[in-house]
């Protein structure tokens, strides 16, 4: 499963919920290869992000749920996202 959608949502979320920071801190290399070993727990945070972008106090209400681990993760998805898609506009 992929992120889909309004990524600014779903980072406005998790910054309000006090979870970027911290994920700019952590070494990624190590996080990225750790989540490999969570897929079931990172696709439910995904689709949850998916499903709830569009409201982001319900969608904060639903990430909620889900642990610190889970969160840096989709934050990370977030920040890749993003990064291919201004490397993709700088391309045009």
């Amino acid at each position: 499963m992929y992120l889909q959608g309004n990524l600014q949502a779903v980072f406005d979320a998790l910054f309000h919920m006090g979870v970027i920071d911290p994920v700019l801190e952590m070494d990624w290399t190590e996080a990225l290869e750790e989540m490999l070993s969570h897929e079931k727990d990172f696709q439910a945070v995904v689709h949850a992000a998916n499903v709830y972008q569009f409201d982001v106090n319900r969608l904060m209400s639903e990430l909620e749920r889900f642990d610190e681990r889970c969160l840096a993760y989709l934050a990370m998805e977030v920040a890749k996202e993003f990064a291919d898609f201004h490397g993709r506009e700088g391309l045009h």
